[in-house]
């Protein structure tokens, strides 16, 4: 390193690290370490999408990771769709998600994560995205959830339906279910063009050793698993073996499901946080 005379403060410093720290990890928030090209293979509408996206202006203040698999950049924060966007047209809670998606959209993110496991939530992912003029830069993951070959096809077939898209950016394999099975379609459809790339999933550590023993016999390019400052049971061993074996870590529950904040409500924040320019615990 080249040494240039220059001190920094406390603040700078913090702010450096945790730049730092959240390039090392590079996990997106509920979903992904993923990002922005909805491009595919060698063919001419593939290029020609691929240097449309190329064009566009990259957001600002978001930080990108590459996708080891394909370099490509990933903003670090996605959109999780469990519950939120589990909700019917026409209500309350559907008015408030155009909202939650443009916030995403603004800040530099394109990352939506979803499932079948998640409702009503891929309708209306699809349905949003087709009202909006974004709807191009938005790197879309889901899963399968199911068990068989036929019934995973159909699965999948169905939730591209939803989300109103002819090719899913990526598509994982829920909670391991039936994964031998789904792994070996999803790289057919791979080949095929029909998913940019594939991943697993799991929610509990419980399941830390079987993903452990997936990510060390296959090739994949994304794993999807807890990671929170109280839930850090996957630095012990997964997340130094994606970084060994060339995966991209979606993490979910980055705040414990909501507890973590929660159990914050109503505290005062440290006063490291207005030195790294944070107004809420979220930000800390």
């Amino acid at each position: 390193m080249q040494k240039t005379g220059c001190k920094m403060t406390r603040g700078e410093f913090l702010k450096f690290s945790l730049g730092a720290g959240a390039a090392m990890y590079g996990g997106l928030l509920r979903s992904a370490l993923g990002v922005s090209l909805l491009s595919y293979g060698g063919g001419a509408l593939a290029q020609e999408e691929k240097r449309e996206r190329k064009a566009e202006p990259k957001g600002e203040g978001m930080h990108t990771k590459a996708i080891p698999s394909s370099g490509e950049q990933l903003p670090v924060i996605g959109c999780g769709t469990s519950r939120v966007f589990d909700v019917a047209p026409g209500s309350r809670e559907y008015g408030q998600l155009p909202t939650v998606l443009k916030a995403l959209f603004d800040a530099g993110g394109t990352v939506i994560d979803s499932s079948p496991m998640y409702g009503r939530a891929e309708a209306a992912v699809g349905d949003l995205l087709a009202a909006m003029p974004e709807r191009r830069k938005a790197f879309l993951a889901t899963k399968v959830w199911t068990q068989g070959k036929e019934d995973g096809i159909a699965q999948m077939r169905q939730s591209m339906k939803l989300l109103k898209a002819e090719r899913i950016d990526l598509m994982q394999i829920h909670n391991l279910v039936d994964w031998r099975t789904h792994l070996a379609t999803l790289r057919a459809w791979k080949e095929e063009g029909r998913i940019r790339y594939i991943g697993i999933t799991h929610y509990t550590s419980g399941a830390y050793d079987q993903l452990e023993a997936i990510m060390r016999a296959e090739k994949l390019d994304f794993v999807q698993l807890n990671y929170a400052i109280d839930d850090r049971n996957a630095e012990r061993r997964l997340l130094p073996l994606a970084s060994e074996r060339g995966i991209a870590v979606l993490v979910n529950r980055p705040f414990g499901g909501g507890g973590l904040l929660r159990s914050l409500s109503g505290k005062p924040l440290p006063s490291i946080a207005a030195e790294i320019g944070a107004t809420s615990w979220a930000q800390v």
